[in-house]
């Protein structure tokens, strides 16, 4: 941009540079970063793939989970099974494909739920603070109190045995009726979203003891704001990212939560396929058929690995001091 300035009844031609800079925004910003982080890349691209095998499954497969022959039992891999079979003549590839739906909506599953409730109680608890803060904290500490994997197989225990003998037509009845529809995965959900929650209520707590004291919440106050207001438009903002991360990072302890209950025999219910339950049926052969833990223990290494990939690449691409 030219600007003219008369000096001394000279007419002198000034330039004057203007930067015009891109206007800055935080979510732009963190997605170019994660873009430039090529293991964080790798990780989402494996996670979309996975997620397109669990959608498509029943097209993508070569034959249904369930379907088998037993003159083809430990069939070894070759052309008509690509990855062999299991004992009852089962396709491994087709099982493990299917399985593929098992974890990922236990991931899933898992970190809706912490994220929902974890963040909810711990705002709630930080922003309020006092006897409030302290009524709900003490619960999140009793909870702790128990180890969180033998909390869960209780918890599975009591479902796959007390439950399961329930009156149909009642209330637990019902609750049969749904995990049998769900191939036993809704207790699963159930047992895993009572403790997933409390380390995200800790540090969502955490964050709105300290956010609750800036500049901009004291400025939301003084203009009349309700606590709802303030929490929503300008508390949660601010710590949405890091829990974010924090919960894509916790992604994979809920995938082997729910592979160690299947591997133990509490998980979801045979014939429907679980990495965790194909690596206990097959450990058992592993000496004379190796390929049937190995490919569900790849699987599940391979899933578990591109969530922690992908979670450190969230987690750099949020950290505002990372440039």
């Amino acid at each position: 941009m030219e600007v003219k300035i008369k000096e001394r009844g000279n007419e002198v031609k000034d330039k004057i540079i203007i930067d015009e800079r891109p206007e800055v925004n935080l979510w732009k910003d963190a997605f170019r970063r994660l873009l430039k982080n090529k293991m964080a890349v790798l990780g989402g691209i494996i996670i979309i793939v996975l997620l397109i095998l669990a959608i498509f499954a029943p097209y993508i497969a070569p034959y249904h989970y369930a379907e088998g022959s037993l003159l083809d039992n430990y069939a070894k891999p070759g052309a008509k099974y690509l990855l062999g079979a299991d004992f009852m003549g089962r396709d491994l590839l087709s099982r493990i494909i299917y399985g593929t739906r098992i974890s990922l909506s236990v991931g899933i599953v898992g970190a809706l739920t912490a994220f929902i409730i974890g963040v909810f109680y711990g705002v709630v608890s930080g922003y309020y603070g006092g006897k409030v803060d302290d009524i709900m904290m003490r619960f999140v500490d009793i909870m702790y109190g128990f180890p969180t994997l033998l909390l869960i197989i209780l918890l599975m225990v009591l479902f796959k045995s007390t439950f399961a003998i329930a009156t149909p037509g009642t209330f637990v009845g019902y609750l049969n009726v749904v995990d049998r529809a769900f191939g036993g995965l809704f207790f699963i959900f159930i047992g895993i979203g009572v403790t997933a929650w409390l380390g995200m209520a800790r540090i969502a707590r955490g964050m709105a003891l300290s956010l609750r004291e800036k500049e901009f919440v004291e400025a939301a106050r003084a203009t009349g704001n309700f606590n709802l207001q303030i929490i929503l438009i300008h508390v949660l903002p601010n710590l949405i990212g890091p829990c974010i991360v924090t919960v894509t990072l916790a992604i994979p302890g809920y995938i082997t939560f729910e592979a160690f209950l299947s591997f133990i025999g509490l998980g979801v219910n045979p014939p429907t396929p679980s990495w965790g339950m194909m690596i206990s049926e097959g450990y058992k052969a592993i000496r004379s058929y190796p390929h049937l833990a190995i490919y569900p223990g790849l699987a599940l290494a391979v899933t578990m690995m591109a969530f922690n990939f992908l979670g450190d690449g969230l987690r750099d691409a949020l950290d505002p001091r990372m440039k």
